[in-house]
Order: structure tokens, then sequence, then C-alpha cells
């Protein structure tokens, strides 16, 4: 594992399409970068742990339990395990996901 990066230096779009990155992975906690391009969505889920997701840049609507949460830089939503959520991008849209 690198001991140090700059998550801005790891952030790119696909056109219409959703990336994401591995940053951490133990059997402790997951951390992973998340790129939805402008337009895309991620349908009804459930988290498989507590955590939270960080957003580092862009502009969306991640909808958590039924309730809309506008997703702006530094915007942190705390997650509780099997938490039903679902996103869309408005604008290309980078944010950090942290399970432990």
């Amino acid at each position: 594992m690198k001991e140090d990066f700059n998550i801005a230096e790891l952030i790119e779009y696909s056109k219409g399409g959703i990336l994401s990155k591995d940053i951490i992975r133990t059997d402790k906690i997951n951390v992973s970068l998340f790129c939805m391009s402008e337009g895309t969505e991620i349908s009804d889920h459930r988290t498989t742990k507590e955590g939270f997701v960080y957003v580092v840049e862009g502009d969306g609507i991640f909808n958590l339990e039924g309730k809309e949460i506008r997703m702006s830089p530094g915007v942190f939503i705390p997650l509780k395990e099997n938490a039903l959520h679902s996103l869309k991008s408005i604008k290309n849209t980078a944010f950090l996901l942290v399970l432990a």
C-alpha cells in the first residue's frame, strides 16, 4: 500500500460511465474512489458495512433511505450497515466511500 497520495490526482471520468478505484483494501477497512460522469446513476442498493461517503468534487444527489442529500464538495454522509441508497450525478462527481 502506498503511504501517501493526492486524491485529486487519481480522479478521472469516463464518458457516460462510472469508475471506481480501490485506494485501501484490507480485512478491516475499504476505501474506494468513485468517479461518476455527468448524468450517470447508481440504482438502489444496500451497504455491506458501516461507513461514510465524502464528496471530493462535483454535484449530485445521494438518496439515503428516502432522504435526498445534495452531493457537493466537502459533504460527509454517514452510512449505517444495510442502508438503502442510490446516487445520481448532475455534474462529474467524485467521492470517497469508506467501509469498515
